[in-house]
């Protein structure tokens, strides 16, 4: 005999809408962290521009802030379209946009054609979320099933992340010739990837200098959402309500004047300045880690044996005596071996960046799968949310100032707690947002909180960071100088976010509201 009291089951129909929106949302932190993986190498091929000079701090600071700019920017009119046009048309065409984009930017020839190809990745990578929060939260109307399939969907957030460190840790070890150890399980022999280079048609673009550079591998790997969304995009359904209203000529006109109305100005206010300081403190410190693993000892240690290993002094020797007698100038020739002792550096870097990555993303899912779980059962959106602020604020600035120079054990350790309170919030706000907006201003709401608070604010961190370990008054290398910025802003930021959350507003009923006199 069936419990009454126990919800249906998923219909087909459900689970293909949970599924295609958790594929989503595991591709956008996929591809959004590629760049923390990809930007050191990128800079030093495409510009070569050395980590810790202006010109990297500048270009840095280019690549993550001017993309957020775009995102924010036409994401803010894709959550309008996605009010307008409906949310399951806008969410399929934002995955092809990022997807093909993505692999389009492995075939980047200059810093400039780079950015402007991460430009189109972070609009659909901001048009997506939105769409698909709204798609899924008014597909499950019932309050329990809703935070539930919130909080579980966006988990896959962070097997996003796994995803794009495994991918370039196996990059990395196949473009330098090495088998990949997946964390201590099992190994992935060496594989020879085939070369990168543009078609004649479009010589005109450039020309690619390394082929086998694993940062591109990593990049290309982005086309992977878009091939099965080719095949179910026919059978997804549109969201009920959205529809129902859409056909019965009861659906409002989306506006972003209509969010600054007297019964919401409160809450767009509040909630886009805590977005903010939530994505603050994730470009600010986590997305930092790759920059940071490279100057801490194990990671140097690496970096020696492996140069040690394929470059030799007995090597080097040949290689000088071959050089000089083709006629390079010394200067040329000292270059020459740099350029090759940082070619086998790179790909070790690399490594243990993707690695850090990894304990980073293992404690953001584990923080979302707690988020799933607590959302449930704890009824105060403001006690939910502190839950992972008040932690945050110690772990943080202990992860980074400390463990980030002096061990790579310890900071990994402090990169799987820290994910696990930072990314964790992030499954808090696609859970709240729909909840304090009516359906026809669901999308632009959200949009704006996510894009112009999280993603044209909350992202300029990473530059600001950059910028503060630039100017430091402290004698370390980079790496170290860039840790203790991080910790000073993680904590800073956390902090802030912890106060301003006795303002949060709470969300008037369980149900999703229709209307503004709904809320």
């Amino acid at each position: 005999m069936s419990d009454p009291h126990r919800p249906p089951r998923l219909t087909a129909r459900e689970w293909l809408v949970c599924a295609v929106a958790a594929w989503g949302f595991l591709f956008d932190s996929y591809e959004l962290l590629m760049l923390p993986l990809i930007v050191r190498p990128a800079l030093m091929e495409l510009g070569g521009i050395r980590p810790g000079s202006p010109d990297f701090t500048f270009w840095f600071g280019m690549l993550f802030y001017i993309p957020a700019i775009a995102g924010g920017a036409f994401g803010l009119l894709g959550g309008y379209l996605a009010d307008r046009f409906g949310r399951q048309r806008i969410l399929t065409a934002s995955i092809l946009l990022y997807a093909i984009s993505s692999f389009l930017t492995g075939f980047a020839t200059t810093l400039t054609m780079l950015l402007v190809l991460r430009c189109l990745v972070f609009i659909g990578v901001c048009v997506e979320f939105v769409a698909a929060v709204a798609w899924l939260a008014e597909f499950f109307p019932e309050p329990r099933r809703r935070e539930a399939v919130l909080g579980t969907t966006q988990a896959f957030s962070s097997v996003g992340g796994l995803l794009v460190a495994l991918a370039g840790g196996v990059a990395s070890a196949w473009a330098g010739g090495r088998p990949m150890e997946i964390l201590g399980w099992f190994t992935v022999p060496p594989m020879a990837l085939p070369p990168i280079g543009l078609p004649d048609f479009v010589s005109f673009l450039g020309h690619i200098d390394n082929p086998h550079a694993d940062w591109r591998y990593t990049l290309m790997s982005g086309l992977l959402p878009a091939l099965p969304l080719l095949v179910v995009r026919p059978f997804l359904p549109e969201s009920p309500p959205w529809l129902e209203k859409r056909r019965t000529g009861r659906l409002g006109r989306p506006s972003v004047a209509a969010l600054f109305s007297p019964k919401l100005w409160r809450t767009t206010c509040i909630v886009t300045a805590m977005f903010t300081l939530s994505f603050a403190a994730a470009f600010g410190a986590l997305l930092q880690a790759p920059q940071i693993a490279p100057g801490l000892p194990e990671t140097q240690a690496a970096v020696a044996q492996a140069q040690g290993e394929r470059l030799c002094a007995e090597k080097q020797a040949s290689l000088r005596a071959q050089w000089m007698e083709a006629g390079y100038p010394e200067g040329e020739i000292a270059q020459k071996i740099r350029a090759e002792m940082r070619r086998i550096a790179g790909p070790v870097e690399q490594g243990v960046a993707a690695r850090v990555t990894t304990f980073q993303e293992i404690g953001g899912l584990s923080g979302r799968c707690a988020l799933a779980v607590l959302a449930v059962w704890i009824v105060s959106r403001r006690r939910l949310l502190r839950f992972f602020l008040i932690p945050a604020t110690v772990i943080l600035p202990l992860t980074f100032a400390w463990a980030g120079t002096t061990s790579l054990p310890a900071f990994e350790s402090g990169l799987f707690l820290a994910g696990f309170f930072i990314i964790g919030q992030f499954s808090f706000w696609g859970n709240y947002l729909p909840r304090v907006y009516p359906l026809h201003l669901r999308g632009t709401g959200e949009s704006f909180a996510a894009n112009v608070g999280g993603r044209m604010l909350g992202s300029c961190f990473a530059a600001l960071t950059q910028w503060l370990a630039a100017v430091l008054p402290v004698a370390a290398a980079h790496p170290a100088r860039v840790a203790y910025a991080a910790a000073a802003v993680a904590f800073l930021v956390t902090l802030g976010n912890l106060i301003a959350s006795r303002w949060l507003p709470e969300p008037a009923s369980g149900l999703l509201p229709e209307d503004a006199q709904d809320l």
